[in-house]
């Protein structure tokens, strides 16, 4: 099964969400703001993840390099999920971007 993760990141904690390909939440956890915290969730063979949802914001490009240098499929929020995701809630949420991601990969290819 294909997983997608969003990240809600702020300076001290990144709030994860994981879920399936129907959108169901399976995790939601939270942990520092660093590379090795998230990479001890986001590597976890049990989740084949197909994108990974990542908010824009002054510790992006540090997580998004860390991820990327890991092989996982992160990606920023702003292009069309942000369009998707400001219409569905009107927040940035870790629950939110996970969704959408799922949404949008399933309904219009890989969107986030």
């Amino acid at each position: 099964m294909d997983y997608f993760a969003g990240l809600d990141v702020s300076v001290k904690d990144t709030s994860v969400c994981i879920v399936d390909s129907t959108g169901k939440i399976v995790r939601e956890v939270k942990v520092a703001s660093e590379p090795d915290a998230l990479l001890a969730v986001l590597r976890n063979p049990a989740y084949d993840f197909k994108r990974i949802g990542l908010e824009a914001g002054p510790l992006s490009q540090w997580l998004f390099s860390a991820l990327a240098e890991a092989e996982l499929p992160a990606g920023g929020s702003e292009e069309s999920c942000l369009r998707l995701q400001a219409y569905w809630t009107g927040s940035w949420t870790a629950v939110a971007m996970a969704v959408q991601c799922a949404r949008g990969s399933r309904v219009a290819g890989n969107l986030c």
